[in-house]
């Protein structure tokens, strides 16, 4: 028998005894959606939180205190914590580059407010931003309907805001037109809407269309402290200069805090590109465990089929009594069963390879990606 009508051979088998081919097939099928499932989730999990953090671009950088979040350890002393970048802070840094680069400067107000129109309000769960004029081009947030702030607004602290679309599906019906130059409340402030952001969708559980961004000196005036820290984020005009915007950037911002020449920097920059490196390195070892789960599941459903296999020759033995009657060969009776084996694991893995990419993406949208 050649190959052909050996495969012919083993569809027949397969077919006159489908319960167990089922069983089988299953077997394998789900040993390789464990693999592949992992494997789709983590890579869809990796582009999401890749597409989400490109918004900074490759030619963009933040700057941050030293050890924000946590102190260091170096030479068993811990490192000391930079201090917050004040308003003063930003706004002097913001004024003195001179770089062909967009400065960002921002401040977090507060991550549980409600949006109220008239009779309507939002959930507890807006965030509200102050912001700067080149806040929406570095971050790429694009304006649908209306106007972005003027560097007026911005410094005196105008009571105008640009909400993003979410905001306008509750409290407008998801028409950018009726909420422009609406009034709205936020807290105990009242805003009048002059931008609607196009819509951008969620990263990392965060919704970038459920925000209010309001004039950064508003912001400070209601929300700013004096421990307050300010974001400053850095867009470059062209990639391929982005290490000399950071250099650039190190010297001024260590003029502006005062560091003397022999001291370090109390403070760090960190370029998108990097986090991004970061993620990718982090999720190597997830990657690799999955591996290393999927292959023993594999090697589980292997022992499985070759049960199954040896319980299908001690069923047949007198089918292969009369193909040796026939003149079939030792070799031409092992290469037949090696056929199904093959036939079987075969149509398992196209099935588990099927199954693996649905539930991986399935995961993927139920984690937010």
């Amino acid at each position: 028998m050649d190959l052909l009508e050996n495969i012919r051979y083993a569809i027949r088998t397969v077919r006159s005894n489908w319960l167990r081919a089922i069983l089988t097939l299953l077997i394998i099928a789900f040993g390789i959606m464990a693999l592949v499932g992992i494997l789709t989730a983590i890579d869809s999990a990796i582009y999401s939180l890749s597409s989400n953090l490109s918004y900074l671009g490759a030619n963009a950088f933040d700057i941050e205190p030293k050890g924000e979040g946590m102190g260091r350890r170096r030479g068993g002393v811990v490192e000391k914590r930079g201090d917050p970048i004040s308003y003063k802070q930003a706004i002097a840094f913001a004024d003195a580059y001179d770089f062909p680069a967009r400065v960002s400067v921002s401040i977090n107000c507060t991550g549980n407010a409600t949006i109220k129109y008239q009779d309507k309000k939002t959930n507890p769960n807006v965030i509200i931003f102050g912001i700067n004029e080149n806040y929406l081009e570095a971050r790429s947030f694009e304006i649908e309907l209306g106007r972005n702030f003027t560097k007026k607004e911005i410094q005196y602290g105008s009571y105008n805001a640009i909400v993003g679309a979410n905001i306008v599906d509750q409290l407008f019906d998801g028409d950018p037109a009726k909420a422009l130059n609406k009034d709205i409340s936020a807290g105990n402030i009242k805003l009048k809407i002059i931008g609607v952001m196009k819509e951008k969708g969620s990263s990392m559980r965060e919704s970038d269309d459920r925000r209010v961004l309001i004039p950064l000196f508003t912001g400070k005036r209601y929300y700013g402290t004096p421990n307050t820290d300010y974001s400053l984020y850095v867009s470059a005009d062209q990639a391929d200069q982005v290490d000399f915007a950071v250099a650039k950037a190190t010297q001024v911002f260590r003029n502006i805090r005062g560091l003397k020449a022999a001291e370090e920097n109390d403070f760090e920059i960190t370029k998108s590109d990097s986090l991004i490196g970061v993620i990718k390195e982090n999720t190597l070892y997830f990657r690799l465990g999955a591996i290393g789960i999927g292959l023993i599941t594999l090697l589980g459903a292997a022992i499985g089929l070759m049960n199954i296999m040896l319980v299908s020759v001690t069923e047949r033995t007198r089918e292969i009594g009369v193909s040796k009657a026939l003149g079939a060969t030792r070799q031409n009776i092992l290469i037949q069963f090696l056929t199904e084996a093959v036939v079987i694991s075969m149509i398992g893995g196209l099935l588990g390879i099927v199954l693996g990419v649905l539930v991986g993406n399935v995961v993927t949208v139920l984690m937010g990606g």
